[in-house]
């Protein structure tokens, strides 16, 4: 009896098939084969510089691959570039954004497909689609929002209406929940899964095992440029995949012991600045020896011109800034950082490094080095080299070579670059921005060691983060930055994801 044709069972969303990219002295992806189902999440997990990065470039024809092959559903992709992939249904939404920021959101959005009419670019309709795109996933946008004034929050969100409206059937996301609350983080997770549910292949790119644990179907782990294991997420653990990514057990991180703070380092007075969006407000503040204050928020809500006031970017229009009793508020940014301070920005690319120098002339950016390292005012590059090593092999940046550029690194080894640097200084004052977005597991592990030892040390740690997790592990005292305005602070002993997100939100502090 015929039975009609046997069922064909659709081809992968995106196949990649003994994908290689070499560079000078690193393979970063080795004759990789991965498979991502239409209709799953797929999670990819992996240290810094372990290729993930590389290889999602190479699928969305960013990066020419040496070796291998592409396909997105079924067809293979050719030379035409991120324009052919994603005409074939790919879009990419990356770590560090690819937006315009003098353009508005429906610009930013529309750009390349603009709507007209009589040759003319119909912003209406623009808007209107913007709006329509952002609504239909529960993602809120201000079309007419000029994005170099948005959050890094509100521009990812403005990265994934602009993914959605190119209508990608495959759909990566690289860290996408490295700047939002616990609250928006569950909305992203359920705009995930309706995704998926409508038949759409998400590759989810993240160091946040919990949150690969919680929306993942399939979990794929990279390390050192190879796939060390793909499969279904029943049965993975955190210590599983931790495991899996470092190849080795993670050390535990120590009992925390009482804070013994001692004077106030770092105090804001009823500090305010201008301006409509973010603006601080009447913001008091002091931070003491020995102790980690953790500020919590949603990105957009004043930590940028906290950390702008603090390290002298930004004069305050109201109130006053004092370093260990010393009023700096006029003072410039080199002299707060000849006074003690030392800052980690949340920006490595654009504040924290020069990508084009080397990674000696970064570490050089910090303040002046021993008279053993010069002549009569003159750098002597041999010294320097050698001491230049020695602070990357302290610093665990990997690769340890002083005459890289420190933009071929990894955004976690461009992390732990960047700490090297200003830990060097033996700062008094350690001002952290986001310290460990985009990190790794083992990075983080690394990272919050050196946090704790400034700690034992007796520098005063300012530490602004929206990564609850970072907040609860790190900070002996929580406050929370809401429309400019300080909330708290709340006890570490009292201190929930629960109760800091109601605060971030604007909700009553219920303990």
């Amino acid at each position: 009896m015929d039975h009609g044709p046997a069922a064909v069972n659709p081809p992968p969303a995106l196949e990649l098939q003994g994908l290689t990219k070499r560079y000078p002295g690193v393979v970063a992806c080795d004759r990789v084969d991965l498979a991502i189902a239409p209709g799953t999440v797929h999670a990819v997990v992996g240290e810094n510089g372990a290729g993930k990065s590389t290889l999602f470039s190479m699928a969305f024809g960013l990066v020419p691959p040496d070796a291998g092959t592409v396909r997105i559903g079924g067809a293979l992709l050719g030379r035409g570039g991120p324009a052919e992939a994603r005409a074939l249904g790919l879009g990419m939404v990356h770590q560090h954004f690819l937006l315009v920021p003098t353009l508005s959101v429906t610009e930013n959005v529309m750009l390349g497909r603009e709507p007209g009419r009589r040759f003319l670019f119909d912003r209406a309709a623009a808007d209107a689609r913007v709006e329509g795109t952002a609504a239909r996933w529960g993602l809120h946008v201000d079309p007419r929002a000029r994005v170099g004034d948005l959050s890094v929050g509100e521009q990812q969100r403005v990265e994934i209406v602009r993914v959605l409206d190119t209508g990608a059937r495959t759909i990566v996301l690289d860290e996408p929940t490295a700047v939002l609350t616990p609250a928006e983080t569950d909305d992203l997770f359920r705009i995930l899964r309706q995704l998926r549910d409508a038949g759409h292949a998400i590759v989810f790119i993240s160091h946040r095992l919990p949150e690969v644990l919680a929306v993942a179907d399939v979990i794929t782990v990279l390390r050192a440029g190879r796939v060390v294991t793909t499969g279904p997420r029943a049965g993975a653990t955190e210590a599983s995949l931790a495991q899996a990514i470092v190849g080795r057990d993670l050390v535990p991180p120590p009992a925390r012991t009482p804070a013994r703070p001692g004077a106030a380092l770092l105090e804001l007075r009823g500090v305010s600045t201008a301006g409509e969006r973010g603006a601080l407000h009447g913001v008091a503040l002091q931070v003491h020896a020995g102790e980690v204050v953790g500020v919590a928020g949603v990105d957009g809500n004043g930590q940028q011109a906290l950390l702008r006031v603090v390290l002298g970017l930004e004069r305050p229009c109201a109130g006053t800034v004092h370093l260990d009793g010393t009023d700096v508020t006029g003072e410039s940014v080199a002299a707060r950082r000849r006074a003690g301070l030392a800052y980690v920005s949340d920006d490595r690319l654009h504040e924290g490094l020069v990508p084009t120098l080397s990674l000696a002339e970064n570490l050089l950016l910090s303040a002046p080095r021993a008279d053993a390292l010069t002549w009569r005012d003159w750098l002597r590059p041999a010294a320097w080299r050698v001491r230049a090593t020695q602070e990357l092999e302290a610093g665990e940046v990997r690769p340890p070579r002083a005459d890289l550029p420190a933009g071929s690194l990894s955004g976690g080894n461009q992390q732990k670059l960047i700490m090297a640097r200003e830990m060097g200084q033996a700062p008094r004052v350690l001002v952290l921005g986001q310290p460990t977005r985009g990190v790794d597991v083992g990075g983080i592990e690394f990272l919050h060691a050196r946090v704790r030892a400034a700690r034992a040390a007796g520098r005063a740690v300012l530490l602004v983060s929206a990564d609850l997790n970072e907040i609860l592990a790190l900070a002996d005292r929580v406050v929370v930055l809401y429309a400019g305005r300080l909330r708290g602070p709340v006890p570490i002993e009292q201190a929930t994801p629960q109760r800091l997100g109601r605060l971030m939100t604007g909700g009553e502090d219920t303990a």
